[in-house]
Protein backbone atom coordinates (compact mmCIF):
# COMPACT_ATOMS: atom_id res chain seq x y z
CA UNK A 1 0.00 0.00 0.00
CA UNK A 2 2.45 2.40 0.83
CA UNK A 3 4.33 1.84 -2.80
CA UNK A 4 0.79 2.37 -4.39
CA UNK A 5 0.35 5.56 -2.71
CA UNK A 6 3.70 6.44 -3.65
CA UNK A 7 2.86 5.53 -7.13
CA UNK A 8 -0.38 7.54 -7.03
CA UNK A 9 1.21 10.81 -5.85
CA UNK A 10 4.17 10.48 -8.27
CA UNK A 11 1.28 10.64 -10.89
CA UNK A 12 0.32 13.84 -9.43
CA UNK A 13 3.59 15.93 -10.05
CA UNK A 14 4.44 15.10 -6.15
CA UNK A 15 7.77 14.15 -4.55
CA UNK A 16 6.93 11.49 -1.91
CA UNK A 17 9.02 11.01 0.73
CA UNK A 18 8.54 7.02 2.39
CA UNK A 19 9.71 7.23 5.80
CA UNK A 20 10.50 3.43 7.27
CA UNK A 21 12.09 2.70 10.47
CA UNK A 22 13.78 -0.14 9.05
CA UNK A 23 13.71 -2.90 11.27
CA UNK A 24 15.91 -5.90 11.18
CA UNK A 25 17.48 -4.70 8.16
CA UNK A 26 15.47 -2.74 6.52
CA UNK A 27 14.23 -5.71 4.16
CA UNK A 28 10.84 -3.70 3.08
CA UNK A 29 13.10 -0.71 3.06
CA UNK A 30 15.34 -2.03 0.53
CA UNK A 31 12.62 -3.40 -1.38
CA UNK A 32 10.64 -0.11 -2.01
CA UNK A 33 13.84 1.49 -3.03
CA UNK A 34 14.12 -1.53 -5.78
CA UNK A 35 10.47 -1.11 -6.79
CA UNK A 36 11.37 2.74 -7.43
CA UNK A 37 14.07 2.71 -8.41
CA UNK A 38 15.02 6.14 -10.71
CA UNK A 39 11.59 7.99 -9.94
CA UNK A 40 10.68 10.92 -7.70
CA UNK A 41 10.18 8.83 -4.83
CA UNK A 42 12.22 8.85 -1.82
CA UNK A 43 13.02 6.02 0.97
CA UNK A 44 14.40 7.68 3.80
CA UNK A 45 15.13 4.92 6.88
CA UNK A 46 15.48 5.48 10.58
CA UNK A 47 14.21 4.63 13.95
CA UNK A 48 13.56 8.93 14.44
CA UNK A 49 11.80 9.10 11.45
CA UNK A 50 10.54 13.09 12.29
CA UNK A 51 14.45 13.22 12.24
CA UNK A 52 15.00 11.64 8.90
CA UNK A 53 12.48 13.63 7.34
CA UNK A 54 14.23 16.33 8.40
CA UNK A 55 17.68 15.14 6.62
CA UNK A 56 15.32 15.37 3.57
CA UNK A 57 13.93 18.51 3.27
CA UNK A 58 17.56 20.06 4.64
CA UNK A 59 18.69 17.93 1.43
CA UNK A 60 16.06 18.00 -1.72
CA UNK A 61 13.74 20.86 0.50
CA UNK A 62 9.94 20.84 0.57
CA UNK A 63 6.64 22.20 -0.90
CA UNK A 64 3.11 21.87 1.16
CA UNK A 65 0.52 20.68 -1.65
CA UNK A 66 -2.27 20.51 1.06
CA UNK A 67 -5.68 21.97 -0.17
CA UNK A 68 -4.19 21.99 -3.55
CA UNK A 69 -6.08 20.80 -6.73
CA UNK A 70 -4.41 17.43 -8.02
CA UNK A 71 -4.26 17.20 -11.46
CA UNK A 72 -2.25 14.12 -13.03
CA UNK A 73 0.92 15.01 -14.72
CA UNK A 74 1.13 13.80 -18.30
CA UNK A 75 4.90 12.28 -19.79
CA UNK A 76 5.63 15.82 -21.12
CA UNK A 77 4.50 18.24 -18.23
CA UNK A 78 7.22 15.38 -16.22
CA UNK A 79 9.80 16.15 -19.15
CA UNK A 80 9.54 19.78 -18.55
CA UNK A 81 9.43 20.73 -14.78
CA UNK A 82 12.61 21.46 -13.69
CA UNK A 83 14.65 18.96 -12.14
CA UNK A 84 14.58 21.55 -8.77
CA UNK A 85 11.17 21.80 -8.59
CA UNK A 86 10.76 17.52 -8.66
CA UNK A 87 13.42 17.17 -6.33
CA UNK A 88 11.41 18.79 -3.77
CA UNK A 89 9.33 16.93 -1.08
CA UNK A 90 5.52 16.98 -1.40
CA UNK A 91 4.69 14.30 0.78
CA UNK A 92 5.53 12.22 3.31
CA UNK A 93 4.39 8.67 3.86
CA UNK A 94 4.95 6.38 7.34
CA UNK A 95 5.47 2.85 6.92
CA UNK A 96 3.39 1.26 9.85
CA UNK A 97 2.86 5.06 11.18
CA UNK A 98 -0.62 4.73 12.85
CA UNK A 99 0.79 4.55 16.51
CA UNK A 100 3.27 7.74 15.73
CA UNK A 101 0.51 9.47 17.83
CA UNK A 102 2.86 13.04 18.21
CA UNK A 103 2.68 13.28 14.22
CA UNK A 104 -0.03 15.30 12.69
CA UNK A 105 -0.87 13.10 9.13
CA UNK A 106 -3.53 14.48 6.89
CA UNK A 107 -4.55 11.02 5.93
CA UNK A 108 -4.43 7.54 7.67
CA UNK A 109 -5.22 4.44 5.65
CA UNK A 110 -5.67 1.22 8.21
CA UNK A 111 -4.95 -1.92 6.67
CA UNK A 112 -6.94 -5.23 8.37
CA UNK A 113 -5.66 -8.70 7.46
CA UNK A 114 -8.41 -10.35 6.19
CA UNK A 115 -7.16 -13.67 7.31
CA UNK A 116 -7.04 -12.94 11.02
CA UNK A 117 -8.21 -8.95 11.25
CA UNK A 118 -8.43 -8.87 15.25
CA UNK A 119 -6.65 -12.23 16.23
CA UNK A 120 -8.09 -12.72 19.57
CA UNK A 121 -9.34 -9.16 20.38
CA UNK A 122 -6.13 -8.48 23.04
CA UNK A 123 -4.18 -6.01 23.15
CA UNK A 124 0.09 -6.90 23.02
CA UNK A 125 1.82 -8.65 24.71
CA UNK A 126 -1.67 -11.06 25.31
CA UNK A 127 -2.63 -10.33 21.78
CA UNK A 128 -1.35 -8.68 18.45
CA UNK A 129 -3.52 -5.46 18.78
CA UNK A 130 -1.55 -2.23 19.18
CA UNK A 131 -4.67 -0.21 20.44
CA UNK A 132 -8.24 -0.90 21.10
CA UNK A 133 -10.65 -1.22 17.50
CA UNK A 134 -11.97 1.87 18.45
CA UNK A 135 -8.38 3.53 16.80
CA UNK A 136 -10.42 3.18 13.97
CA UNK A 137 -12.58 6.13 14.41
CA UNK A 138 -8.85 8.00 13.64
CA UNK A 139 -8.87 6.44 10.52
CA UNK A 140 -9.88 7.86 7.05
CA UNK A 141 -10.09 4.46 5.32
CA UNK A 142 -9.96 0.92 6.08
CA UNK A 143 -8.60 -1.91 3.77
CA UNK A 144 -9.18 -4.99 4.11
CA UNK A 145 -5.85 -7.20 2.61
CA UNK A 146 -5.87 -10.82 0.96
CA UNK A 147 -9.62 -10.10 0.62
CA UNK A 148 -9.66 -12.77 -2.36
CA UNK A 149 -8.67 -15.33 0.27
CA UNK A 150 -11.68 -14.94 2.89
CA UNK A 151 -14.97 -16.30 2.36
CA UNK A 152 -17.64 -13.29 1.79
CA UNK A 153 -19.41 -14.09 5.03
CA UNK A 154 -15.82 -12.97 7.03
CA UNK A 155 -15.67 -10.18 4.76
CA UNK A 156 -19.20 -8.94 6.11
CA UNK A 157 -18.25 -9.60 9.67
CA UNK A 158 -15.45 -7.59 9.18
CA UNK A 159 -17.80 -4.60 7.78
CA UNK A 160 -20.22 -5.28 10.45
CA UNK A 161 -17.53 -4.57 13.22
CA UNK A 162 -15.74 -1.46 11.32
CA UNK A 163 -19.07 -0.25 10.59
CA UNK A 164 -19.79 -0.38 14.55
CA UNK A 165 -17.31 1.82 15.75
CA UNK A 166 -17.26 4.28 12.38
CA UNK A 167 -20.13 4.06 10.13
CA UNK A 168 -18.70 6.43 7.74
CA UNK A 169 -15.38 4.64 7.20
CA UNK A 170 -14.81 3.98 3.63
CA UNK A 171 -13.95 0.39 3.10
CA UNK A 172 -12.03 -1.32 0.08
CA UNK A 173 -10.43 -4.34 -0.49
CA UNK A 174 -6.40 -5.44 -1.91
CA UNK A 175 -5.28 -8.44 -2.70
CA UNK A 176 -1.58 -9.37 -3.35
CA UNK A 177 -1.35 -10.55 -7.39
CA UNK A 178 1.60 -12.88 -8.70
CA UNK A 179 3.10 -11.45 -11.35
CA UNK A 180 6.38 -13.51 -12.15
CA UNK A 181 9.23 -15.25 -10.32
CA UNK A 182 12.85 -14.21 -10.50
CA UNK A 183 15.94 -15.81 -10.25
CA UNK A 184 17.91 -15.41 -6.73
CA UNK A 185 20.87 -15.86 -8.37
CA UNK A 186 19.85 -12.65 -11.09
CA UNK A 187 16.89 -10.55 -9.89
CA UNK A 188 16.74 -9.33 -13.21
CA UNK A 189 15.92 -12.49 -14.71
CA UNK A 190 11.90 -13.27 -14.79
CA UNK A 191 10.50 -16.88 -14.76
CA UNK A 192 6.78 -17.62 -15.74
CA UNK A 193 4.52 -18.39 -12.76
CA UNK A 194 3.12 -21.70 -15.44
CA UNK A 195 7.53 -22.68 -14.27
CA UNK A 196 6.06 -24.35 -10.68
CA UNK A 197 2.97 -26.05 -12.80
CA UNK A 198 3.55 -29.72 -11.57
CA UNK A 199 6.33 -28.81 -9.38
CA UNK A 200 7.31 -30.06 -6.08
CA UNK A 201 7.67 -26.37 -4.02
CA UNK A 202 8.90 -25.25 -0.78
CA UNK A 203 7.47 -22.48 0.90
CA UNK A 204 10.47 -20.54 2.81
CA UNK A 205 9.55 -17.04 4.53
CA UNK A 206 10.13 -15.03 7.20
CA UNK A 207 7.30 -12.30 7.15
CA UNK A 208 4.00 -11.65 8.81
CA UNK A 209 1.64 -13.21 7.00
CA UNK A 210 2.79 -16.78 5.70
CA UNK A 211 -0.39 -18.41 5.47
CA UNK A 212 -1.01 -15.68 2.75
CA UNK A 213 2.33 -16.78 1.34
CA UNK A 214 1.28 -20.13 1.14
CA UNK A 215 -2.33 -19.94 -0.32
CA UNK A 216 -1.06 -18.02 -3.62
CA UNK A 217 1.64 -20.53 -3.85
CA UNK A 218 -0.67 -23.24 -4.22
CA UNK A 219 -3.53 -21.09 -6.59
CA UNK A 220 -0.51 -21.13 -9.08
CA UNK A 221 -0.55 -24.97 -9.47
CA UNK A 222 2.26 -26.85 -7.50
CA UNK A 223 1.60 -30.81 -7.18
CA UNK A 224 2.75 -30.26 -3.80
CA UNK A 225 3.53 -26.84 -1.39
CA UNK A 226 5.29 -27.60 1.64
CA UNK A 227 6.65 -24.90 3.85
CA UNK A 228 9.10 -23.37 6.49
CA UNK A 229 7.61 -20.55 7.80
CA UNK A 230 10.08 -18.28 10.33
CA UNK A 231 9.21 -15.07 12.75
CA UNK A 232 8.66 -11.82 11.41
CA UNK A 233 11.82 -10.14 9.79
CA UNK A 234 13.83 -13.44 11.07
CA UNK A 235 17.49 -13.37 8.98
CA UNK A 236 18.32 -16.20 7.89
CA UNK A 237 21.85 -18.34 9.35
CA UNK A 238 23.66 -21.21 8.09
CA UNK A 239 21.45 -23.31 10.78
CA UNK A 240 18.41 -21.88 8.70
CA UNK A 241 19.82 -23.22 5.75
CA UNK A 242 20.90 -27.31 6.52
CA UNK A 243 17.15 -27.59 7.81
CA UNK A 244 15.59 -26.24 4.88
CA UNK A 245 18.31 -28.35 2.57
CA UNK A 246 17.52 -31.60 4.46
CA UNK A 247 13.92 -30.85 4.09
CA UNK A 248 14.25 -30.46 0.42
CA UNK A 249 15.87 -34.16 0.35
CA UNK A 250 13.23 -35.65 2.22
CA UNK A 251 10.67 -34.00 -1.02
CA UNK A 252 13.25 -34.92 -3.10
CA UNK A 253 13.38 -38.70 -2.13
CA UNK A 254 9.79 -38.44 -1.64
CA UNK A 255 8.62 -37.13 -5.00
CA UNK A 256 11.85 -38.43 -6.83
CA UNK A 257 11.87 -34.91 -8.25
CA UNK A 258 14.27 -31.95 -6.81
CA UNK A 259 11.78 -29.82 -5.22
CA UNK A 260 12.33 -26.03 -6.18
CA UNK A 261 11.96 -23.51 -3.46
CA UNK A 262 10.02 -20.09 -3.13
CA UNK A 263 10.63 -17.09 -1.18
CA UNK A 264 9.23 -13.69 -1.13
CA UNK A 265 10.57 -10.43 -1.96
CA UNK A 266 11.12 -9.21 1.55
CA UNK A 267 12.96 -12.46 2.09
CA UNK A 268 15.44 -11.93 -0.50
CA UNK A 269 16.03 -8.31 0.01
CA UNK A 270 16.95 -9.44 3.79
CA UNK A 271 19.90 -11.33 2.85
CA UNK A 272 20.48 -11.71 -0.70
CA UNK A 273 23.31 -14.24 -0.47
CA UNK A 274 22.17 -15.92 1.60
CA UNK A 275 19.49 -18.08 -0.15
CA UNK A 276 22.37 -18.50 -3.28
CA UNK A 277 23.54 -21.67 -0.65
CA UNK A 278 20.99 -23.45 -0.87
CA UNK A 279 22.55 -25.01 -4.68
CA UNK A 280 21.81 -27.02 -6.40
CA UNK A 281 18.49 -26.61 -5.66
CA UNK A 282 16.36 -24.06 -7.71
CA UNK A 283 15.19 -20.98 -5.48
CA UNK A 284 13.02 -18.35 -7.04
CA UNK A 285 11.11 -15.21 -5.78
CA UNK A 286 7.88 -14.29 -6.02
CA UNK A 287 7.02 -10.93 -6.87
CA UNK A 288 3.48 -9.72 -6.24
CA UNK A 289 1.92 -6.49 -6.58
CA UNK A 290 -1.40 -4.73 -4.55
CA UNK A 291 -4.34 -5.10 -6.52
CA UNK A 292 -7.70 -3.05 -5.32
CA UNK A 293 -10.41 -5.83 -5.93
CA UNK A 294 -13.30 -4.39 -7.01
CA UNK A 295 -15.90 -5.01 -4.54
CA UNK A 296 -19.69 -3.54 -3.52
CA UNK A 297 -19.48 -0.56 -6.09
CA UNK A 298 -15.74 0.00 -4.72
CA UNK A 299 -12.38 -0.57 -6.78
CA UNK A 300 -9.14 1.42 -7.92
CA UNK A 301 -10.63 3.99 -9.67
CA UNK A 302 -13.02 4.80 -6.85
CA UNK A 303 -10.03 4.20 -4.09
CA UNK A 304 -7.62 7.19 -5.94
CA UNK A 305 -10.57 8.96 -6.39
CA UNK A 306 -11.32 9.27 -2.50
CA UNK A 307 -7.57 9.73 -1.97
CA UNK A 308 -7.65 12.70 -4.24
CA UNK A 309 -10.71 14.56 -2.24
CA UNK A 310 -9.41 13.79 1.30
CA UNK A 311 -6.28 15.16 0.17
CA UNK A 312 -7.50 18.23 -1.77
CA UNK A 313 -9.86 19.16 1.62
Amino acid sequence: MVEFVAKFLADYGISPLILTRGYAGGDEAKMLQRHLLGGPVKVGVGVNRMATANLFFEKYGYVDCRGSKFSEKTYLDQKMESHISSEKIGAAILDDGMQHWSLCRDLEIVMINGLMPWGNHKLLPLGPLREPLTALKRADVAVVHHADLVLEQKLKDIELVIQEIKESLPIFYTRMAPSYFSEVRNISIKVHLGAVHNAVVLCVSAIGSADAFVQVMEKIGPIYVDRFDFSDHHSFQIKDIHMMRERLRQLEDRFGCQPIVIVTEKDYDRDREILKHLHPFQVLVLCSEMQIISHKGCNEDTFKLLLKELLEE
